[in-house]
């Protein structure tokens, strides 16, 4: 299955995005990543905004290919972009609760799934994860830093 996701949709499911997006845009990559090695999905995700240094348009990380809004435009311009572009529109589920930006994709063939749906089925992939044997959870050192130097103070 190959996911194309409004990033910035599925963060704002999580209270308190908006305070650090760069922050949430990595954990939203990070749970992605889990996500594709659970499901074995193809995903693409796509947010609003400048390129981020770390994850730089077009940057994979762990299979997540990471994409942005072009300069003067939002994500939503560049999703219905890559749709337009997709050869399997039927097998393409667009992740988005933009009511304008669903209405364009379905209209072009693609599959749609809410946010909300979305991050629900991004947890119950880390559930899944979790209970595979012999597989380890990823530290995020800079969380675990960042907690650490707070405590020192």
């Amino acid at each position: 299955m190959a996911y194309l996701i409004d990033g910035n949709n599925v963060m704002a499911q999580t209270v308190g995005w908006h305070r650090d997006k760069p922050r949430a845009r990595k954990r939203l990559i990070g749970l992605l990543a889990r996500f594709v090695a659970v499901e074995r999905a193809n995903v693409k995700v796509v947010f609003d905004g400048s390129p981020d240094e770390e994850f730089p348009e077009g940057t994979r990380f762990k299979s997540v290919h990471i994409l942005y809004a072009r300069p003067g435009l939002d994500a939503d311009s560049r999703i219905e972009e890559l749709v337009g572009k997709s050869a399997g529109k039927r097998d393409l589920v667009v992740v988005t609760s933009d009511k304008v930006l669903a209405s364009k994709v379905t209209r072009q063939g693609a599959r749609l799934l809410t946010s909300g749906k979305f991050r629900r089925i991004l947890e119950a992939a880390q559930v899944r994860r979790k209970e595979k044997p012999g597989e380890f959870e990823p530290v995020d050192v800079d969380e675990w830093e960042s907690y650490f130097t707070g405590c020192q103070k």
